[in-house]
């Protein structure tokens, strides 16, 4: 009689701590510009589902109005806090351009925290790949130190960061959900070196899913 009495107390408690799916909150799907002719290699099919990535209780955005600095420092259209103001929609206006070649935008997250998933929105108003998309975390502002790499599809390494395995991917209105896997880290850093349709850097948003620390 004790052990049953028991059991359903521990059963709930597995229950309630259990990891859950990650809710991400996706804009409206709007194709403003006409595509043009990919070829890639390593270009992953379209409407590839993404997977579910499972996340603890008390996972939230940390990257919410966070700051944002980047490598480039007058950015072609808009600047740097649109990349975490939460507005994910495709237009002009919503969005930062960055100049040619590879570029990165950084978010500081203030302390360093437990990361399960990062949500990258380059451009959805048409369907483009972006090139040498690498997304890293360190607790180091410079990444010279302490750098983990999460995301990495330079297929031929024409960023000098080393080749990567991940799939080229078409943009659309649900980005691209990279899981983090744990990792700790206060600064989370994005690479992209142009794309299909031009040789711009683009980010509407970018949330970085995770539990604070302490």
């Amino acid at each position: 009689m004790i052990i049953r009495a028991i059991l359903p107390a521990l059963f709930i408690a597995v229950v309630a701590f259990a990891d859950t799916p990650l809710k991400v909150d996706f804009p409206r799907p709007k194709v403003t510009r006409t595509p043009v002719p990919i070829s890639l290699p390593h270009l992953e099919a379209p409407n590839t589902p993404q997977p579910t990535i499972l996340v603890p209780e008390g996972t939230v955005n940390l990257a919410a109005g966070k700051e944002v600095t980047s490598s480039d420092a007058y950015p072609v259209i808009g600047d740097n806090a649109i990349v975490t103001d939460g507005d994910k929609e495709s237009e002009e206006g919503y969005y930062v351009e960055f100049g040619e070649g590879l570029q990165w935008a950084q978010i500081d997250l203030g302390a360093p925290a437990e990361l399960h998933a990062i949500v990258v929105w380059h451009y959805h108003g048409q369907a483009r790949a972006y090139h040498d998309v690498i997304v890293q975390v360190s607790d180091d502002p410079e990444f010279k130190a302490g750098v983990t790499t999460l995301f990495n599809n330079d297929h031929d390494n024409s960023s000098g960061m080393g080749k990567g395995r991940d799939p080229a991917y078409l943009e659309s209105n649900r980005g691209r959900v990279i899981a983090a896997k744990g990792a700790v880290a206060r600064y989370v850093r994005l690479w992209s070196n142009g794309n299909t349709s031009d040789g711009l850097n683009h980010y509407i948003e970018v949330e970085v899913f995770g539990v604070a620390k302490g």
